[in-house]
């Protein structure tokens, strides 16, 4: 497996925007417990005392940025490129809306079909789209010659060689990696932001409103008061088979 010194022979200076895809942040589900916004804020207020603290060199951060670096993976798996509970944090983005909204749509259908008890929701879900800019000295792209020989590795439900691989990046003071994404068809492009150093700038870029219909056949993504062909995706289960 590639040692710290082999990775930081291959990093290169990286730069540009990204998307991510999140729950509807324009609500508040703490609302509907009290009586008046007074109340809300001081429940709001204690909700964030007993939440941990974000990790330094991120405070700065819009909470958008910042919240990553704040919880915990979990316990089992982690994520792609973080070990189970540890605590430095990853930011994962992708090049473009599709590829940020099937990452996001890949882990919701999950849920359900790795549940048969549970139904799929009669509803839309809301979701907020946002962009970042990012830029860093030491990025690591995993599609480049030499680090792609172990695509399989990169691409695998088994993160144990992409644990391994962060773990020495970071030894490495990698600050960003690229590589391909799992879950688009079309084989999108995603980012893992390793340490908060390496945006641009401290809030997000731009805001979008999607919504998000589950059925049993196939996803359905799109964009609030935009009717055209760029303002709506689809993606079949059967396009997350074996992702």
């Amino acid at each position: 497996m590639w040692t710290p010194t082999a990775l930081a022979s291959e990093v290169r200076p990286v730069s540009g925007t990204a998307w991510r895809v999140v729950e509807n942040q324009h609500t508040s589900s703490s609302r509907k417990l009290v009586d008046n916004i007074d109340e809300h804020d001081l429940l709001e207020a204690i909700l964030e005392e007993s939440k941990p603290r974000y990790l330094p060199g991120s405070e700065d951060l819009h909470y958008l940025l910042k919240t990553p670096f704040r919880y915990k993976p979990p316990k089992k798996y982690g994520s792609r490129f973080r070990r189970p509970r540890e605590k430095t944090g990853v930011f994962y983005c992708s090049h473009n809306i599709r590829t940020a909204l099937a990452e996001y749509t890949y882990h919701r259908l999950q849920f359900f079909l790795n549940s048969p008890a549970t139904p799929f929701p009669e509803n839309e879900e809301t979701l907020t789209a946002f962009t970042i800019a990012f830029s860093a000295d030491n990025g690591l792209n995993l599609m480049e010659p030499n680090l792609n020989r172990d695509e399989a590795h990169w691409l695998s439900n088994d993160y144990a060689s992409t644990h391994e691989l962060a773990l020495n990046a970071r030894k490495a003071d990698v600050t960003l990696l690229t590589y391909q994404s799992c879950r688009d068809s079309q084989s999108g492009i995603n980012h893992a932001i390793l340490d908060p150093s390496a945006f641009k700038s401290t809030a997000p870029m731009s805001q979008q409103t999607w919504f998000l219909y589950l059925d049993k056949a196939e996803v359905n993504c799109r964009q609030s008061h935009n009717r055209s062909k760029e303002g709506r995706m689809v993606f079949t289960h059967a396009e997350f088979q074996n992702r």
